[in-house]
């Protein structure tokens, strides 16, 4: 691995310098082309070239130069050159710069030394800084707060070295003086910092001795005295009471970085209601204050927090929390809405529909190109109030019916859905929504909105004024029969008939799309996008939507228009008691259905009608044609059956995963609880007591016993080298979203030192070594744990592989143990994940990778083979179980998982039982990026033998 650098500097490699080029510049007199000869020689370094002539020249020519830039660049190249032998002993020539800086530090000008001391900050080589040190010093009483900040920072790193103690031993103390008489806030705030860094109890003492003027202190140093209070507590648990004060009288600073921090450590330090409350009331306040969307989406995520550890404070501040919808970010609104509806309950309820219904009215004004999509979202919300607490169905559902011809789609859609659900779960609003959805139909422009809304129809319309109602609109949106005239099906005349051939010419491509069983289909594209209303006024609106859905070849459509006929005529027969009613109703019916498939055979149109939806129309006319109780009790009643034990399993699915959700803690047996009501009370505040009582309460239910299952932590432990190698290494695998943390023990099993020894580590995939190795001496049978930190890009199957290194007193060469490969799970990176079938199919559309495997296994149940593939993958079923119920030899389920990078990954399972009973079939596995889909099926082809 290249060297730590703490410098970076973008190098265009396309024009390399010469060394001898830049020599001559140094060793000349234009100030100019020194700056410039000092850059490329910087920028050489950085990238590799070592220079080593380059360094006598510096020191004769750039040295004594008195210009600040060139000496600003004199400290960056020092910094960056090699000032050890291989053997880690100071160069010699090196000497030779202790005079200059030495000098540095006594200039008259105050930039010079500012930098200078600065430079101290970054170097580690005691030889050098010693013989500085009383001229660090010096600059902690100069005049000018820059210096001073500085050399306080000068004084902090050196103390910080190994040896530093010994060089600066009375440094706190002088540090303490100073903070005491410093007025300049960015000084107080370093030496403030580094007593906290250096000598924690004096920063303690000095903290509560001067309580009273925190408040007052600049921005700087409260948001240290915050890392410190947070330090402090978290090793002394007992000390919290009177930091926590400290917290809430910071909580009226006027720097919102400041009351954040307090917010985000009070919230870490104390259960108490007071505290949380204090806490999310400064959150709400900064949602409101803060113009920049990222400290709003921050904030956001905050608050998220606090809903699911004190769910019962932030159900008081939901109104605050929803004045975040002003933001015109959708994300923002986005996670705003999220938040707010896990916060319902009985009482807030109807502030929050009112709220939620204002904003819809508002998305009306279209002065947001976005408005459609918020929309969406606003009546996704609503609706999951509505199915939570049916009562404000009522004063909702209305309003959300003007939107059925919206021309956002998706938004129609999800008011459809809503529509469909709350006129089962509230029978009172039936006849108004029917009444409301008869007189709106004809607004409505897609199809899949127009195909819902017939069901609806087909299902809900009961009374003989209804059924009329019914059969008369779909009548009205049909237009007049026939659909095309002989003439115009080989030379359409008419215009508007031109033009809605033009449209379905254009839009009708057909593309394959999984279904809720996880089987293919094909459908039209005409059904996914809504229709512009054609341009010609001549029949545009009078010719009805239907007809015009029609017209562009949307047969789907034409089915679901023949069942919904189909239904209100044997409707009719039940509530109608005249003969001559009915049968009038049943011909115009059967003209209909007959016209459609006149009109699908026909060559008006550029595709002819598919057979589903063929056998679907005669069907429709052979059952008009001759009706049977028993065919009449199926279409009457069981479709609604259906739906029904539909909506009661979506609720009984979410009900089980609140359960799920709710954390079961359980107290350990040997626990210690304290009663309260027995300590002393002298002293102690009303928050403090809380937070006392909050914290017994905590031990009591189990709840600071920590997640970490042990017994799981055996099993990440790798053996990295045999038994009998000299080196005996393991690895603990730990991964934590981004970041892959490597706890290696390595255990010298021989008698002799080992000298420099070190962990050489390389990756392949997406992962990255993000520090340098470092040399270690070994005692005889002794161990060291050394730990190496992986940084993780990607969902992506990687492999880290390597040597351990190390020298021996008796042989001069260097010994190399190889270590086994080490490789990282795919399955430590996703985690199960719920979507709608309907995002499912529009993801499964729209990704392009695409990983077929194919079925090998020794199981021979289909949902043994499914709940060992959904336990090898780590994903959620998607499938309800009761689509999976019964014995008929096929199963088709769809799984899903997110990645802790944001990534989908989404599978379908289709499997078939063979007739001598293996199972056969392929799992498909598609996702956004190649990664993911490739490791997945990896992880199949090796998990579904059935072996764990």
């Amino acid at each position: 691995m290249e060297k730590s650098c703490s410098l970076l500097i973008h190098f265009d490699k396309s024009t390399p310098a010469i060394a001898n080029e830049i020599k001559e510049a140094l060793e000349g007199n234009d100030v100019d082309a020194k700056i410039d000869a000092m850059k490329k020689a910087i920028m050489l370094l950085l990238n590799g070239e070592t220079l080593p002539q380059l360094f006598i020249t510096i020191v004769r020519y750039v040295l004594p130069s008195e210009d600040h830039t060139i000496q600003k660049l004199l400290l960056l190249y020092l910094e960056i050159i090699e000032k050890t032998d291989t053997k880690g002993r100071v160069l010699p020539e090196m000497i030779l710069i202790c005079q200059n800086l030495r000098n540095n530090l006594q200039h008259p000008n105050e930039y010079i030394r500012g930098v200078t001391l600065r430079f101290l900050c970054r170097l580690n080589e005691t030889e050098i800084i010693e013989p500085l040190i009383p001229s660090v010093l010096q600059n902690l009483e100069h005049r000018h707060p820059y210096i001073r900040r500085n050399a306080i920072l000068a004084v902090m790193s050196i103390y910080k070295l190994p040896q530093g103690e010994q060089l600066l031993v009375d440094a706190p103390d002088m540090i303490e003086k100073v903070l005491s008489s410093e007025q300049d806030p960015s000084a107080r705030r370093n030496a403030f910092l580094m007593l906290f860094t250096c000598a924690q109890d004096r920063a303690v003492n000095y903290l509560l001795t001067h309580v009273d003027r925190v408040s007052e202190w600049g921005e700087l140093l409260q948001m240290v005295v915050l890392e410190l209070i947070r330090k402090v507590c978290r090793t002394n648990q007992r000390e919290k009471g009177k930091y926590i004060n400290i917290i809430i009288s910071l909580m009226n600073a006027p720097s919102s970085a400041v009351i954040y921090e307090c917010a985000g450590t009070l919230v870490s330090l104390s259960s108490a209601p007071t505290a949380i409350r204090a806490a999310a009331n400064t959150y709400c306040q900064l949602l409101q204050s803060q113009s920049d969307n990222n400290v709003k989406l921050i904030v956001l995520d905050r608050l998220n927090e606090l809903k699911s550890s004190h769910r019962d404070i932030m159900v008081e501040l939901i109104m605050d929390v929803l004045r975040a919808l002003s933001s015109p970010n959708l994300d923002i609104r986005r996670k705003t809405l999220d938040i707010v509806l896990e916060l319902i309950t009985p009482r807030n309820i109807n502030e929050v529909v009112l709220m939620l219904k204002k904003e819809v009215v508002k998305t009306q004004s279209g002065e947001l190109e976005k408005n459609g999509e918020y929309r969406q979202m606003l009546i996704q919300a609503i609706h999951s109030c509505a199915v939570k607490f049916p009562e404000v169905a009522s004063t909702v559902v209305h309003l959300l019916m003007d939107f059925l011809g919206d021309s956002n789609v998706a938004s129609a859609i999800d008011v459809v859905v809503f529509v469909r659900e709350i006129i089962e779960t509230n029978p009172k609003l039936r006849v108004s929504i029917i009444t409301r959805l008869l007189d709106t139909f004809y607004q409505i422009r897609a199809a899949r909105v127009c195909s819902c809304a017939l069901w609806i129809i087909g299902e809900y319309c009961l009374s003989l004024s209804e059924v009329e109602s019914g059969i008369a609109t779909i009548k009205q949106c049909l237009g007049e029969l026939p659909f095309f005239s002989v003439s115009e099906g080989t030379e359409p005349t008419d215009p508007s008939k031109k033009t809605q051939q033009a449209t379905s010419v254009t839009v009708s491509s057909r593309r394959p799309a999984v279904l809720a069983d996880g089987t293919y289909a094909t459908q039209s594209a005409a059904s996914e996008t809504a229709f512009s209303p054609p341009s010609v006024v001549q029949g545009s609106l009078a010719s009805g939507n239907l007809r015009s859905l029609l017209l562009t070849g949307d047969f789907f459509l034409g089915a679901v228009i023949a069942c919904t006929l189909t239904k209100l005529v044997l409707r009719l027969e039940e509530v109608q008691p005249s003969t001559v009613e009915v049968n009038k109703a049943t011909t115009q019916a059967l003209l209909i259905m007959v016209s459609m498939l006149q009109l699908g055979q026909s060559s008006a149109l550029p595709h002819p009608i598919d057979n589903d939806s063929h056998s679907r129309i005669v069907l429709c006319i052979r059952l008009l044609c001759n009706t049977g109780g028993e065919v009449r009790k199926i279409w009457l009643q069981s479709c609604r059956q259906s739906f029904v034990k539909m909506l009661s399993e979506k609720k009984l699915r979410e009900t089980e995963e609140l359960k799920a959700k709710a954390q079961v803690s359980n107290a350990q047996p040997d626990d210690l609880i304290d009663f309260y009501h027995l300590k002393s009370r002298k002293g102690m505040s009303q928050l403090e007591l809380e937070d006392e009582v909050q914290d017994d309460l905590k031990r009591a239910t189990g709840e600071f016993v920590k997640d970490g299952d042990d017994a799981n932590k055996l099993n990440r432990i790798l053996q990295l080298t045999g038994f009998s190698d000299p080196v005996y290494a393991e690895a603990y695998v730990t991964v934590h979203h981004y970041d892959i943390v490597l706890d290696v023990t390595v255990i010298n099993r021989t008698k002799e030192t080992l000298q420099n020894l070190c962990l050489e580590l390389a990756t392949m995939g997406d992962l990255k070594l993000v520090e340098r190795p470092q040399n270690y001496t070994l005692a005889p049978e002794s161990s060291k744990q050394i730990k190496a930190n992986i940084k993780v890009s990607s969902t992506e199957t990687g492999v880290i592989f390597g040597n351990i290194v190390y020298e021996t007193s008796n042989v001069l060469e260097r010994t190399v143990v190889v270590l086994n490969d080490i490789h990282i799970d795919i399955m430590d990176y996703i985690s199960p994940a719920v979507c709608t079938d309907g995002a499912f199919r529009t993801m499964w559309a729209e990704f392009e990778w695409e990983n077929k495997v194919a079925v090998n296994t020794t199981i021979q149940d289909e949902k043994e083979f499914l709940e060992h593939i959904i336990k090898s993958t780590n994903m959620k079923c998607l499938t309800a179980p009761s689509a999976l119920d019964g014995e008929c030899g096929f199963l088709a389920a769809n799984l899903y998982a997110k990645s802790v990078f944001g990534e989908d990954a989404l599978v379908n399972v289709s499997i078939e039982k063979q007739t001598d009973g293996k199972l056969s079939g392929y799992i498909r596995i598609r996702s956004k990026t190649q990664g993911i889909a490739l490791s997945l099926g990896d992880k199949i082809t090796v998990k579904q033998k059935g072996g764990n």
